[in-house]
């Protein structure tokens, strides 16, 4: 799942590789803006075949918490 993600940051946001961790925070640490955020989020639904909520959205602080929130979720 990670792997999948960090493809995603670095493929369409154009994130530096050696940046994704899963604790990389991705507005303080990937200078992802909200616009980006919500690519993302475009490119995870897409990938992964789920929607994600705007209340789930706000806890997507750091890569780790997107990759559990797809593996919880995703089918």
């Amino acid at each position: 799942m990670f792997e999948r993600i960090k493809k995603i940051l670095v493929e369409d946001l154009h994130v530096e590789a050696a940046e994704v961790t899963l604790d990389a925070e991705l507005i303080n640490d990937l200078g992802i803006n909200s616009l980006e955020l919500a690519d993302l989020i475009c490119a995870c639904e897409e990938e992964f075949d789920l929607e994600i909520g705007d209340d789930d959205l706000r806890e997507f602080i750091t890569v780790g918490d997107v990759v559990k929130y797809l593996e919880e979720n995703a089918q």
